[in-house]
């Protein structure tokens, strides 16, 4: 920046016998003259502070801010940082307000509570013998895909919950997705199954699918199923559901 001559007058905010320069574009003090009195560090302080603000105001040969040509590169990362801030504030208030207000079948839902009531100790001795569909049905794992031999099934018959029996899906629902997981257009019965929005994912909503009567986790329905039946996708679990087979079958 362009320097001024010094005042031969001190300020009223500096000691005296201080010898100033001033930045001519924005009249900042920015050169104080080395003279050693009692207050010659906080004076160095100021200079060092002023020359910084000199510094942020001070343009280039085209009229741009320098610390403004530096901002978009730091944006991108400011707003990532802000929005994950602002979901999770939010996914946490709604959850504090929900369970302030719901009533008690929506906080059964919340708490995974059915008809079917057992704790997860119960709920871990009853699927002792198939320990995988425990981690899916109460714990909401995912089985890998093409894993499940239900994926390929192609009998006719009824496919039922693996935690408590009841039906859930028939097999004329099921069709090949090639997701490598069970498939199905729509359950058995609306009321066969309950649609739980889904956060674990914050950038990702999903929605979950569970077996109503023991709110088990089944899996998540999508949108993007066969546009000529019901254009909805239930990918389920295999070890979440029992096939039983059509007498005729």
């Amino acid at each position: 920046s362009a320097l001024g001559r010094a005042p031969t007058t001190p300020g009223p905010h500096l000691p005296s016998r201080t010898a100033i320069m001033h930045c001519i574009g924005c009249v900042a003090p920015v050169n104080v003259a080395p003279i050693a009195t009692p207050d010659a560090k906080r004076t160095a302080r100021r200079t060092a502070a002023a020359r910084q603000l000199c510094r942020a105001g001070s343009s280039d040969e085209d009229g741009k801010d320098d610390d403004r040509e530096r901002r978009p590169a730091q944006m991108p990362r400011r707003k990532l940082i802000n929005l994950a801030a602002a979901t999770t504030a939010l996914l946490v208030s709604d959850k504090a307000n929900a369970n302030e207000f719901a009533g008690d079948a929506a906080m059964a839902i919340m708490n995974r509570v059915g008809k079917v009531r057992m704790s997860d100790d119960e709920w871990k001795g009853k699927l002792r013998d198939e320990p995988y569909a425990y981690e899916v049905l109460r714990h909401e794992a995912t089985e890998r895909p093409f894993s499940s031999p239900l994926n390929t099934e192609k009998r006719t018959g009824t496919f039922t919950c693996a935690g408590c029996g009841v039906p859930l899906f028939k097999s004329s629902a099921k069709y090949d997705s090639g997701t490598g997981w069970p498939s199905f257009v729509e359950p058995i019965t609306p009321a066969a199954v309950t649609e739980v929005p889904d956060y674990s994912i914050i950038f990702l909503p999903r929605t979950e699918v569970r077996c109503a009567n023991c709110q088990g986790h089944l899996g998540h329905v999508f949108d993007d199923g066969p546009r000529d039946r019901t254009g909805l996708r239930y990918c389920m679990n295999g070890v979440s559901l029992h096939f039983e087979p059509a007498a005729d079958a």
